[in-house]
């Protein structure tokens, strides 16, 4: 998956999070909370080795994800725009108090299907590119996590390199099945098609048979 991690967040306070791979981001994540200067909103994205963490905080509320580095910034961003409004679509003001992992028994189930969708779902970034590029994206910079956390406090980042290939696997199987019944349909299609050619050809076969049976009679 493109995306393998996802929090929300009040300020430092977890209120859902999801992994899709046997990780330590979780810990670095807290790290970044703790860390981003201010309490403006902000759009801004952190690299580690080959994974990048975006970050968007919008009315005091953090969206936060990490993602494969090849994922670019484009769906990273418009899957938190997507996470935040679904967030607060579903709990209003309540955000504002609720107790750390309020909403995550609930909501885990939201960020685990919207990781899966923009990160294998072409029709993600599709829909994206119609409506063009997110503005706040085109002047996010992309700093090293060192800038935020100090050199002392980071972490390694640890990605299970299964829980990548079997990330790569489901996508393969989804796209190989997608191939089969695109091949079905043709199949399916192709036969109706000879199916109709060949009623056709017997009706003007049997059309011709019968005008030759009945032109004597009409002779006489």
């Amino acid at each position: 998956m493109a995306i393998l991690y996802a929090l929300v967040a009040r300020g430092s306070v977890v209120l859902a999070e999801f992994t899709a791979a046997t990780t330590n981001a979780s810990a670095i994540a807290r790290q970044i909370l703790e860390k981003i200067p201010g309490n403006n909103d902000t759009h801004v994205s952190y690299s580690q080795d080959r994974y990048i963490f975006h970050v968007k905080r919008t009315d005091g509320l953090t969206v936060l994800c990490m993602a494969d580095e090849s994922a670019g910034r484009r769906i990273p961003f418009t899957f938190l725009e997507d996470i935040h409004q679904r967030f607060v679509r579903t709990y209003g003001r309540a955000v504002f108090s609720a107790l750390p992992y309020g909403m995550n028994d609930e909501f885990a189930r939201v960020l685990s299907q919207q990781m899966e969708y923009y990160s294998s779902d072409p029709n993600a970034d599709r829909i994206n590119r119609l409506k063009g590029e997110m503005g706040q994206v085109r002047n996010v910079m992309i700093e090293n996590i060192d800038k935020v956390l100090e050199r002392g406090d980071r972490l390694e980042l640890l990605v299970d390199k299964t829980a990548n290939m079997q990330g790569n696997t489901f996508r393969f199987r989804k796209q190989a099945r997608r191939f089969r019944n695109t091949v079905w349909w043709r199949n399916v299609k192709l036969t109706v098609a000879l199916i109709i050619l060949l009623l056709i050809i017997v009706y003007v076969v049997l059309a011709f048979v019968c005008h030759g049976i009945t032109l004597p009679s009409c002779l006489k």
